[in-house]
Order: C-alpha cells, then sequence, then structure tokens
C-alpha cells in the first residue's frame, strides 16, 4: 500500500495562495529603485536649473523714488541687508555691518545716527565715521534707478566706506544716544 503525498504548501498555480515572499522584496526593490532614480532626476534638476537669486547677493527693489522724498529718511531692508538713506537728495544703500567687527549697526532716531552696539563706533547719517573703533565709515552699495522710477540696490559686491576724515553729511547728534558706548 502506497502513502498518499500529502504537502502543506498550496499548489503554485492556486489563484487563492496570494503574493509569496519573493514576488513582494522583488517587486519592493524594484519600486525603491524606480523611487530612488526619480528623487535623484529631481535633485539633479533642481542644482542644474537654479532659481534666480534674491536679497542679499542680488539686485533688490528698494521701492519707488517717491518713498525718499522727505530728508533724513532710513529705511532699513532686511532681505537684502542695508539701509537706504536720503540727505540732501541723495541716497545711499548701506551695508548693515559695521566694518570694526562685524555687528549689525542699526539706525538710532533720537540722535539721527548709526550706532553699533557691540563696541560703540558711530556714523552719521549717510555711514560717514564720527567715533569708535571703527577703521572707516559704512560700507555702501551701488544704487541706480529704473526708467520706472524705482530704487535698484546692487547688493553683490560691496563698497569699502569713506575713510576717517571725511564728513560731507551731519556730523551732530540729533538727541539722545539710544546705546551705551555711542559717542553724543
Amino acid at each position: 500500500m502506497s502513502e498518499p503525498n500529502i504537502t502543506n504548501a498550496p499548489p503554485a498555480d492556486d489563484p487563492g495562495r496570494g503574493v509569496d515572499r519573493r514576488r513582494f522584496l522583488n517587486g519592493t526593490w524594484k519600486a525603491l529603485g524606480v523611487v530612488l532614480i526619480a528623487e535623484g532626476l529631481w535633485t539633479s534638476y533642481d542644482i542644474l536649473n537654479p532659481r534666480p537669486a534674491e536679497g542679499f547677493g542680488a539686485i533688490v527693489d528698494a521701492g519707488s523714488v517717491d518713498d525718499y522724498k522727505t530728508e533724513g529718511t532710513v529705511t532699513y531692508f532686511l532681505g537684502g541687508r542695508f539701509y537706504v538713506t536720503q540727505y540732501q537728495g541723495g541716497l545711499r544703500a548701506l551695508y548693515q555691518k559695521c566694518p570694526h567687527l562685524g555687528c549689525r549697526v542699526p539706525f538710532c532716531g533720537s540722535s539721527g545716527r548709526f550706532e553699533c552696539p557691540c563696541h560703540g563706533s558711530v556714523y552719521n547719517l549717510i555711514g560717514e565715521y564720527i567715533a569708535g573703533p571703527a577703521p572707516r565709515g559704512m560700507d555702501r552699495f551701488q544704487i541706480s534707478i529704473s526708467p520706472e522710477g524705482h530704487v535698484l540696490v546692487d547688493t553683490s559686491s560691496v563698497i569699502e566706506g569713506p575713510p576717517h576724515g571725511v564728513l560731507t553729511g551731519p556730523s551732530t547728534a540729533n538727541g539722545p544716544s539710544c546705546s551705551a558706548g555711542g559717542a553724543a
């Protein structure tokens, strides 16, 4: 008498069997490979097709010329890291960084000057050196006016500030200093 052939595994062609482990892993690896290739292509496209520069390091639109009609106007542009000042009809774009040690130099409305909070360097309304340890006046950026009347500031290259002793702007304070180290 022969024993019946009994196996625990269903036949390979059984439709109710589902997907075996080998097929599942094979399909998973193929899907992951496709995703990896797609991600690589997307990253390559992003690197090889950069977006135009905005803010610091590019040309920044600082608004209309009409925004700077008032004498003594000082406007800060965070994205471009500069101030636009108006004095006697002229516009200047001043880099926010102190030439001494690179601190951000805020404008003090009460004194009408730029006063560095780090070491007490003081600059007038147009960035010329007045007092403190700074080696020169505030650095600047090139300004141009578009045909539509917009002030364009080129932050891609810094122009070194004027040396000590050059004072063409206001040299006296309008009021009290904003920082303890600032000269009055």
